[in-house]
């Protein structure tokens, strides 16, 4: 029997199809994955609800500020590491808005400008210790998420006796700040098309949905330039070395412990991104917010295709891992399904992505299978 390799083909130089090319990427697994779930739900009765404008926008929403901190989790898991104090810190952050600007007078962008210092204070520490010490960031961010959860209960307790600060934004004459991260866009075309009869309106002739909320733009922007940064430019390339091979990065030049710290610091901004985001939707702060939120930040990870051994993954994958989350989120609500059931299925349905993910990844490497 005459094999490929006696008739002269080598199988290293054979053309790869372009389904092979596609399952290799790591947003491949997730991208199957939102299909499926997006085709389950449409044969759910509730669809037309929850994949009208109005339910779309909603569960776009809920995307949205899960994969603000997503795309910064997922490219500190792909350089190695992990931040379990994110979650923390939107609620600590909203509360340095709300003290800022509602007990010391600040002004709303002074109060934002306060958040985002105390944000890369906080992620330079984090990023320090674990460099400096070679601790695991598991335990330093952990050890973080208790601090900063503390600090937020005892400092709103000290300064107002409750734990959550209302009304932060009664007379504060800064509507254009507010409006940066709570406006929407396109908000005539989305009133044109009421009046048109093209989407539905409320008596007085408002649409339900007036334009496309800021969490989304400031989600999608933050997405795009963390995928140019990650594939095109050499910051990229250091991310996925310091967490392929982190002797082999330090031995090609690569700066690990700045990477390291930056990424850090950057995780510590998109929480804060995300609670002043929360905090001009609400015109509060609350103590408990981002409770979970570093839990949920690495489900999208896991589900977007990034491995949590580090070196491995796209933001694009994430987007779609948030995406799964907002829409099963909002389909479970829609559909009628006990919401007492959703943590069930979000455990399903990442350790499906884990294993699917898994699966396609071997198999377009050729390892697919077993014996």
């Amino acid at each position: 029997m005459t094999s490929k390799r006696a008739a002269g083909t080598d199988e290293r130089l054979a053309s790869t199809g372009r389904l092979t090319q596609w399952l290799r990427r790591p947003e491949a697994g997730a991208a199957g994955g939102l299909i499926a779930t997006i085709i389950i739900f449409a044969l759910l009765p509730g669809a037309s609800n929850l994949y009208s404008l109005q339910g779309s926008m909603t569960f776009l929403t809920l995307a949205a500020e899960l994969g603000i901190i997503a795309t910064a989790a997922a490219l500190l898991i792909i350089a190695g590491e992990f931040d379990l104090s994110v979650g923390s810190m939107v609620g600590f952050a909203g509360v340095v808005i709300g003290l800022t600007v509602k007990y010391w007078g600040l002004p709303l962008w002074g109060g934002i400008a306060c958040a985002f210092a105390v944000a890369i204070l906080t992620g330079y520490v984090n990023g320090l210790i674990v460099v400096k010490t070679r601790l695991p960031s598991f335990i330093v961010t952990l050890a973080s998420l208790y601090i900063l959860r503390g600090l937020s209960i005892g400092i709103t307790r000290a300064v107002t006796g409750r734990t959550q600060i209302p009304y932060i934004l009664d007379g504060a004459p800064d509507p254009a700040t507010a409006g940066l991260f709570n406006g929407h866009l396109f908000t005539g075309f989305f009133h044109w098309m009421g009046t048109q009869g093209w989407i539905a309106t409320r008596t007085d002739g408002i649409p339900f949905v007036v334009g496309i909320p800021m969490s989304i733009v400031w989600w999608l922007g933050l997405t795009a330039l963390a995928g140019y940064v990650l594939t095109q430019t050499k910051y990229g390339n250091w991310i996925f070395a310091t967490g392929g091979d982190l002797n082999a990065a330090r031995n090609v030049g690569v700066p690990v412990d700045r990477v390291k710290i930056a990424l850090f610091i950057y995780t510590a901004c998109a929480a804060t991104l995300l609670a002043t985001i929360q905090v001009m939707e609400a015109g509060s702060a609350d103590t408990t917010r981002g409770l979970l939120k570093e839990f949920e930040a690495i489900i999208a990870a896991v589900i977007g295709g990034v491995l949590l051994t580090g070196g491995y993954g796209t933001v694009y994958g994430v987007l779609f891992g948030a995406l799964i989350f907002g829409l099963v989120q909002m389909g479970i609500f829609y559909t009628g399904i006990d919401t007492d059931w959703f943590k069930v299925f979000l455990g399903i349905v990442i350790l499906m992505a884990v294993l699917v993910n898994n699966y396609i990844r071997l198999k377009a490497l050729g390892r697919g299978g077993g014996k």
